[in-house]
């Protein structure tokens, strides 16, 4: 059947791989590079006919998934790492392929030009799985997942110039010209991009979109991202950073969000023959007999170019776990070194020997990246066990030190909002950040803050949280919060922690860690505008604010749940259902209007107590006796289902219909 049937067998391996791996508690990409080493040609067995079909039609799942990672992160996204991501990467590469022109020399025995060759092989990480291993963990959006897709972006635009000037090795004279001209095309590229994203596409998709068409729509946005990506191959670029700048210029579009949920299904499909390509191309024969070399050249790898990452982020003031992260997840050889490898042994600068073990690596390196990537968490509570200290710098805080007051984790954006509302009442409050840009605004704006890691239990106790109040956590890391929660629990057991949480399964750690109050900003902005959209449809407010409440109870039921160890929490969510607030408006004339809380006797009458009073802008808090109700007045009433029923007849004038 040609390439259907390769398909067909692709996809029936793959869906088993994914089953173990699923089964097995392992990363997919795992599963989908098993099926890979089944059906490829270096295996027995049920065989793909033509390899090199399947390795071009992977190449749209790269770009495919390139192109969504761009629509899912704006520019504005990155814009805080850019100085890494634009300094560090060229300087990580230069040290990887200094450390594989060691390897090449000292290891296996390569000549001068050959072993760079290596070690640029060597320099490049794997975009496609690094992604998809983010993803899976729902780290993406983390500081550390933003730090290595800018260097992930970085790395992808130098194989550009690698391209260029390897070829050119033995006379860089002639390949410098070439370079520079590549990079002016790059740049009207990018050019042309921010035009065509801000000018055309936003009509085009408005057009497409006034159709009603989903299946146009879809079309519509594969054709812009594989269509931009072809067009960069035309220009000499590369095809998937192509498709990545398109969905970073287009992730500024109001269609943003439904181009990425529409290709969502197809990203997966064609990104799954990708990881199953490489499969393919791992050989278990030559592995078997070239163990030795390729587990030593493997480890190597793993530490050398795991310890350059790590170096990197230090030296440019990222700590915590950023650096174990970067460490553990970019170590790997990626994608792009298959095209450099293929092109070295077209040019004669790689030995065929030399670029089955360069292939092996890759594929090996690849495949363990999920499973390391896992254990920077464990490594990095273990560094923070074994060296608790870390540097301290306090500013602005009182002289007459800290009782009784906030302590805010994180002075990024969530971070500084919470503190400008908590000053803003006048309460006393420090953060704690270890993000030098973030300590030098913090120092502008006269915020007291404690320059250190949260994890560390000096930098904790410099923070006064032995006598705080609250603990007010806004850090996104999952990792990190889960570290500094139980930081906080040992120094003070009591005190209130609120905390950021990003998704269901962080909302279900920190309720095993005994944090009752969490919110997760995606769903609390889902709920607005679920809140908004109901109160433009003329639902009453009161209605609209029960049915929110009874959705975000069903959304935070993580934090409530009744495992072993939560009978007060499970107390707590019994009582919140049998106790809670209706908002209830006052009609016009309406027996209630124009009269005081004290002359209606409403607590002896229904048992319910109102306990605010929302009139036009104005909102009044636990209103006493000599309150005079409004008609159109928006009250919190609090009681039973049955006493804020009886407090709803109250509302009905006598004759009136109920």
């Amino acid at each position: 059947m040609g390439i259907a049937g390769d398909i067909a067998l692709i996809l029936v391996a793959a869906l088993f791989g994914g089953i173990v791996a699923q089964r097995l508690g392992l990363p997919l990409i795992l599963g989908y590079i098993l099926a890979g080493v089944i059906v490829g040609p270096n295996t027995g067995g049920p065989t793909v006919g033509d390899a090199h079909e399947i390795e071009l039609l992977a190449e749209i799942g790269i770009a495919l998934l390139l192109f969504a990672i761009g629509l899912h992160f704006p520019l504005s996204e990155l814009k805080p790492v850019r100085k890494i991501a634009l300094l560090g990467t060229p300087i990580q590469m230069l040290l990887t392929i200094g450390f594989g022109y060691g390897v090449g020399r000292l290891l296996l025995g390569l000549d001068t030009i050959e072993a760079i060759w290596l070690g640029a092989l060597f320099s490049l990480s794997s975009t496609a799985v690094v992604l998809k291993t983010l993803s899976e963990r729902g780290v993406l959006g983390t500081l550390s997942g933003r730090v290595t897709i800018g260097m992930l972006v970085a790395q992808d635009v130098a194989i550009v110039p690698l391209l260029i000037l390897l070829p050119e090795l033995a006379n860089l004279g002639e390949g410098l010209p070439r370079l520079g001209i590549a990079l002016l095309e790059a740049g009207l590229f990018i050019a042309v991009m921010a035009v065509f994203g801000t000018r055309v596409f936003p009509s085009l998709m408005a057009r497409v979109a006034r159709w009603n068409s989903r299946e146009l729509f879809l079309i519509s946005v594969v054709a812009t991202g594989l269509g931009v990506g072809y067009a960069t191959y035309l220009t000499g670029l590369s095809f998937a950073f192509g498709a990545f700048v398109a969905g970073l210029v287009l992730s500024r579009s109001e269609y943003s969000y439904q181009a990425l949920s529409d290709i969502a299904p197809l990203r997966d499909v064609f990104s799954m023959l990708f990881f199953v390509s490489v499969g393919m191309l791992l050989d278990p024969v030559f592995l078997w007999r070239q163990a030795p070399i390729v587990l030593a050249v493997v480890l190597l790898v793993f530490v050398g170019k795991g310890i350059v990452f790590a170096g990197i982020a230090r030296t440019f003031g990222y700590g915590n776990i950023i650096p174990f992260a970067l460490g553990l997840g970019l170590f790997q050889v990626g994608e792009f070194s298959f095209l450099l490898a293929r092109l070295g042994v077209e040019e004669g600068a790689l030995s065929q020997g030399t670029y089955s073990i360069a292939l092996t690596t890759a594929v090996v390196t690849m495949a363990v990246t999920p499973i390391a990537a896992r254990g920077a968490p464990l490594l990095y509570g273990m560094w923070r066990q074994r060296f608790p200290a870390a540097p301290l710098e306090n500013i602005e805080l009182p002289e007459t030190g800290l009782e009784d007051h906030v302590v805010v984790v994180g002075y990024g954006r969530v971070g500084h909002f919470v503190a400008r509302m908590i000053g803003g009442l006048d309460r006393p409050f420090v953060v704690v950040d270890a993000y030098p840009g973030r300590v030098d605004e913090a120092k502008h704006e006269k915020v007291p803050i404690v320059f250190g890691d949260a994890t560390a239990e000096p930098v904790l106790e410099a923070a006064g949280v032995r006598e705080a109040r609250l603990v007010v956590l806004t850090v996104p890391d999952p990792v990190v919060s889960r570290l500094v929660v139980e930081r906080v629990r040992a120094m003070n057991p009591e005190v209130r922690i609120v905390a950021r949480s990003t998704s269901v399964e962080h909302l279900e750690d920190l309720s095993r860690l005994g944090v009752y109050e969490a919110v997760q900003p995606e769903l609390e902005a889902g709920l607005e505008l679920g809140r908004q959209a109901l109160l433009r449809l003329g639902i009453g407010a009161g209605e609209v604010q029960r049915f929110s409440d009874r959705v975000r109870r069903e959304l935070y039921a993580p934090l409530t749940s009744d495992g072993d160890g939560n009978r007060i929490l499970h107390g707590m969510r019994r009582a919140s259902e049998v106790i809670e607030t209706d908002w209830v408006e006052v009609p016009e004339g309406c027996p209630l209007a124009d009269r005081e809380i004290g002359e209606l006797d409403i607590r002896a009458r229904t048992g319910a107590s109102v306990v605010a009073v929302v009139r036009d802008e104005d909102v009044t808090a636990n209103p006493g006796p000599g309150f005079e109700l409004a008609g159109g007045d928006l009250l919190a009433v609090l009681g039973t289902p049955e006493q804020r029923a009886a407090f709803s007849d109250l509302l009905i004038a006598p004759g009136q219909p109920r």
